[in-house]
């Protein structure tokens, strides 16, 4: 294996994926019938090459990097929230359906990890750290970051210098790009409110069950009208003044200590141990033997030369 030599080329944004949420939308938006020499789908795969393949032509980045799930429910996040994520926890025999790796899908995410590591892109991931954490721990390191992902969560990752590129429906041309401006229009609040918005106004998909009686956008009025949730609790627990009802601040003083502990749950980490010098695309191949026989093992081989075209990669 030949050493990882980085580009020199004019800075771009460094681009950040949040890889699960890349493979998973590739695996369920592209059909099955699509299948490697052997027979086995390769629709994951391919539709993530594509996906990066776009990325590196949009944004013409200075460096990528794949966020990875190492962890996706810590041990310390349950402590603090026992609720946090347990409906995709098998119960029963049932697994949900979100976290459940379907049999088709497990080896094309290790196929996908595998192609970026011989191609030399970072693949990063640490114990007791979500993808989140890591992307979290990214951009406070590094200036000039867009950050792809369908987790609202990463809003909060959202400044000046950092841009959440917001996979919704539809293919990436209606994705929005969120700087804080489109954030506030969007939520109704600036990305340094976002947690406390989010833990207020609850969230099925993590398990946070918010504040009764307070939906988005009594969450966003509220934030909007106090400043931050202490300032919030302060009114409750004193004198309750509108947009604060006394209903509401009954509710609020109720949900003190599941406010605490969902604060620390949703808000990422920035101190997740990844190595230095990450921010480069590589300008040669790490690995060219082994990327080819992934590639041709996966009859990946267009889709892996596009991505590397794109990102002006040399093969040897």
């Amino acid at each position: 294996m030949t050493a990882v030599r980085h580009s020199t080329r004019p800075a771009g944004p460094l681009v950040i994926v949040d890889a699960a949420t890349l493979y998973y939308r590739a695996y369920y938006a592209l059909p099955e019938s699509m299948t490697a020499p052997d027979g086995h789908p390769h629709n994951a795969v391919r539709g993530f090459l594509q996906t990066i393949t776009r990325l590196l032509t949009r944004f013409e980045p200075r460096g990528l990097v794949a966020a990875w799930d190492v962890d996706w429910r810590p041990q310390w996040r349950v402590d603090l929230l026992p609720s946090y994520k347990t409906h995709r926890v098998a119960t029963d025999d049932e697994i949900a359906a979100l976290e459940e790796v379907p049999d088709t899908l497990g080896p094309q995410i290790g196929a996908i990890a595998d192609l970026l590591t011989a191609w030399g892109i970072p693949v990063l991931g640490a114990e007791g750290a979500e993808a989140d954490d890591v992307i979290g721990t990214m951009v406070h390191r590094h200036d000039a970051v867009i950050v792809v992902s369908s987790d609202r969560d990463l809003v909060q990752v959202v400044s000046d210098e950092t841009s959440l590129l917001q996979m919704t429906s539809g293919g990436m041309d209606k994705w929005p790009l969120l700087d804080p401006e489109s954030v506030r229009t969007r939520y109704g609040v600036d990305p340094g409110s976002y947690v406390d918005f989010a833990i207020l106004r609850g969230d099925p998909s993590d398990g946070l069950p918010g504040v009764r009686g307070i939906g988005e956008k009594t969450a966003a009025a509220l934030i909007d009208a106090f400043g931050s949730l202490e300032a919030l609790l302060a009114s409750a627990a004193e004198d309750p003044v509108r947009p604060l009802t006394p209903r509401l601040a009954t509710a609020l003083v109720a949900s003190v200590d599941y406010l605490a502990a969902a604060r620390s749950v949703v808000t990422l980490r920035t101190d997740v141990p990844l190595p230095d010098e990450v921010d480069r695309l590589p300008l040669r191949v790490a690995d060219p033997e082994r990327l080819g026989e992934i590639a041709r093992e996966w009859g990946v081989t267009r889709f892996v030369d596009d991505a590397i075209a794109a990102a002006h990669t040399e093969l040897a």
